[in-house]
């Protein structure tokens, strides 16, 4: 796997961010889990149950999508950060005069117990994590067997441009490193995941001025590298880091505004059922024997 994926972020910083992050649905997260939503058309088989891993932060329009393609599925939600639940639930509770209440489900709550969904859904979290192989083996244990998980994260193109500003100012990195595609599937496979499907595109969100910039960059996320400057910035340096985005960013055919990449990975995997080396002696827990019983059961 590339040197360059984490841990170049910061648990300590990581966990703060995902204490005090926004408590709001930023604009890129809904666009991007809009186009993952579109995704599941190739998706034959409708999930009995699916959990929404961080709603309110992964997008909660995109929240509405999934909800309408599979109406009949029960849906659990989980807020990792205890700040966003109080929102998400208000947010996402229909008021007592609406059809919908009675006609479908209200969301259950909670941390998924292990195998009780058929589909994951995971909108822009896992660059963020501080150790994301411990948190795709978290998505794993509350899988059932066949169920599969949909999620997507930052690439390592995003934020080349202002990257390249803080590197030609002789600044720290301006943000930590984020983990290639392909390293992304290695992780999967390595989780005990089947069949990762794994693509990119990149997106060019464009600013009006590097104040409106740095307000959007505020929303998605903060700097989590290890080698970040160590302590606050003052007035100063803020007008100098303004007028280099504005001097640097600027893009002629965008009309002059400013212009920043996001490389977006999308990545899709199945839960086969669990395979067991058998050695001379081995041991085999009751309920991956069941798993394995009944998979037997259906080829047969």
């Amino acid at each position: 796997m590339s040197s360059e994926r984490p841990p170049t972020i910061d648990p300590v910083a990581a966990a703060r961010w995902q204490a005090a992050a926004p408590a709001l649905s930023p604009w890129l997260h809904e666009e991007v889990a809009r186009r993952m939503e579109d995704r599941l058309q190739w998706i034959r088989q409708a999930p009995a149950s699916w959990c929404h891993w961080d709603a309110l932060r992964g997008g909660l329009q995109a929240h509405a999508l999934v909800s309408a393609r599979y109406p009949e599925a029960r849906c659990q939600v989980y807020e990792s950060a205890a700040h966003c639940e109080p929102v998400a639930r208000q947010a996402l509770a229909k008021p007592w005069w609406s059809l919908a209440r009675w006609g479908a489900s209200s969301p259950q709550w909670g941390l998924p117990t292990d195998a009780s969904v058929q589909m994951l859904w995971a909108n822009m979290a896992l660059h963020t994590a501080a150790d994301p192989e411990a948190l795709i083996a978290q998505w794993h244990r509350a899988l059932a067997v066949d169920g599969y998980l949909m999620f997507s994260c930052l690439g390592p193109d995003t934020l080349r441009e202002l990257h390249g500003v803080y590197a030609a100012l002789g600044w720290p990195p301006a943000g930590h490193a984020f983990t290639d595609m392909h390293d992304w599937g290695d992780m999967l496979v390595h989780a005990g995941f089947a069949e990762p499907v794994m693509d990119m595109e990149r997106i060019t969100l464009t600013f009006a001025s590097p104040e409106r910039l740095v307000q959007e960059l505020r929303e998605l996320g903060c700097n989590l590298h290890p080698d970040r400057f160590p302590s606050l910035r003052g007035k100063r340096w803020r007008e100098k880091l303004y007028a280099a985005l504005a001097e640097r960013l600027a893009d002629t055919q965008q009309g002059g505004q400013l212009a920043l990449t996001f490389e977006i990975i999308y990545g899709h995997a199945f839960k086969p059922a669990p395979r067991v080396r058998m050695d001379s002696s081995s041991t085999v827990s009751l309920q991956d024997m069941r798993l394995m019983l009944r998979k037997g059961g259906k080829e047969n």
